[in-house]
């Protein structure tokens, strides 16, 4: 399966999104939007997991978001 690599600026930094397949045309702009969300509204497990986070990946409709610490990983719904 091919994966497609896009990468998105998040917090003055290119945060790669690894996916295979896009299941809707808006995911890149509804995972942005979730990700700004999340920094000024979430608890602070997922502001800590944004201030360390390394890579996104995309699977059906939640975004896996890798930190550099493996405990930070969290999965995000993106609808």
């Amino acid at each position: 399966m091919l994966k497609k690599t896009v990468y998105i600026e998040f917090q003055d930094r290119q945060i790669p999104v690894f996916c295979t397949t896009i299941s809707h045309k808006n995911t890149f702009s509804l995972l942005k939007d979730a990700l700004n969300r999340k920094l000024f509204t979430g608890k602070r497990a997922i502001k800590k997991c944004l201030d360390s986070l390394i890579s996104i990946e995309i699977v059906g409709s939640e975004a896996i978001l890798h930190s550099k610490w493996e405990n930070d990983t969290l999965a995000l719904s993106l609808y």
